[in-house]
């Protein structure tokens, strides 16, 4: 697998923290916040959760050791919600437990629609627990976003809104890119008059300017939202952003299990293809 993950590295860090510290502290340097994202997904086996749930405890203290600005995401399937809710509470627990000796936060990332209700269940009961430690993440293409963005708005929830990156069918999500910027823009809205503090999570340059411009127009400080993307994605407009006085965030995964989530990268733009061949015989 030595040949494919030369490609990704446009996308991914590292296949260990080690070698994502120094791609986090060039962020820092730069103004920019940074999320780590130990990759993976369905976990399957309890001893293999188990597993996740250390590495998760030692990316909290890893970052904590090493003075980076960075907190962590996390999804709840590697964790065991796939073997046992219960279980799966526990070891989120666990984490948070974690989390909140080192003043630090997590975000509970969004996978599949068949796993929406369930994800959402468990955020509020970490939220009610642990509070200013724990966020969740919600998909603007989703049908049944437009309740999800109010009630969660409405409990005072830390909330990060992207378009969605799961293939899902049309009695589940929009498939217009058209209609998901509206959607976008609408529980964007939602957030920044609601909340105190939304993340925006978007590579769109339309849809960031409608941001840039909507805060101006309503009088919302820079310093009152953030603006997310993913790393190896438009880097230098993450640090113009930051640069001009807003907060800026990027998502920095790394990991062994790094293909399906290079995979949902090239299936998102063209763009991301080319870049690949482009740079395939470079040393």
């Amino acid at each position: 697998m030595k040949l494919p993950y030369v490609l990704a590295k446009r996308f991914v860090a590292g296949e260990n923290l080690t070698q994502a510290v120094p791609k986090v502290a060039d962020l820092n340097e730069a103004g920019i916040k940074v999320t780590l994202d130990l990759l993976g997904e369905n976990v399957k086996d309890r001893s293999t959760a188990d597993e996740m749930l250390q590495h998760y405890i030692e990316l909290l203290e890893g970052i904590n050791s090493q003075g980076i600005d960075s907190s962590i995401s996390i999804k709840l399937t590697m964790l065991g919600l796939d073997i046992d809710r219960d279980y799966c509470r526990d070891n989120l627990f666990k984490l948070l437990d974690t989390a909140r000796k080192y003043d630090q936060f997590i975000r509970i990332d969004m996978e599949g629609s068949e796993n929406t209700q369930v994800t959402i269940d468990l955020f509020k009961e970490a939220f009610q627990k642990y509070g200013k430690h724990v966020g969740i993440v919600i998909q603007a293409y989703l049908h049944r976003t437009k309740t999800d963005i109010q009630e969660l708005a409405e409990l005072g929830a830390d909330v990060r809104l992207c378009k969605g990156a799961y293939n899902e069918n049309e009695r589940v999500a929009l498939q217009k890119m058209s209609d998901i910027r509206e959607a976008f823009k609408e529980y964007s809205a939602i957030l920044l008059s609601k909340t105190i503090y939304p993340r925006i999570a978007t590579h769109d340059e339309e849809l960031i300017e409608w941001g840039k411009t909507y805060a101006a127009e309503n009088k919302i400080g820079k310093s009152r939202f953030e603006i997310q993307m993913l790393y190896g994605l438009r880097q230098e407009t993450c640090k113009q952003l930051a640069t001009d006085g807003y907060n800026v965030r990027v998502y920095v995964p790394y990991g062994t299990m790094w293909f399906p989530y290079f995979t949902r990268r090239l299936k998102e733009r063209k763009e991301n293809i080319w870049f690949v061949l482009s740079t395939m015989f470079q040393k």
